[in-house]
């Protein structure tokens, strides 16, 4: 096992080619794809949610997925 994982957010990729994006970091060599998840409570952003997560599996993507969950309540997302 590494002593590191190279994990590029898609916070900062274009969502109109998520899909395409994803691909792309992880052909260059990222292990991991880290989603940050924010409700606009816990933390006073909004961002993406498991619907997202679900479409990257959709589209093909197998690489692991790191989820940093900033919601309250967060059992919801967890359940």
């Amino acid at each position: 096992m590494a002593d590191y994982w190279i994990a590029p957010s898609i916070l900062s990729a274009n969502f109109a080619c998520l899909g395409a994006e994803v691909d792309a970091v992880l052909e260059a060599g990222a292990d991991i794809v880290h989603f940050d998840v924010m409700d606009n409570h816990y933390v006073p952003n909004l961002t993406i949610g498991p619907m997202v997560c679900k479409a990257l599996r959709k589209h093909g993507v197998k690489a692991p997925i790191d989820v940093h969950l900033m919601v309250s309540p967060v059992d919801r997302m967890i359940g």
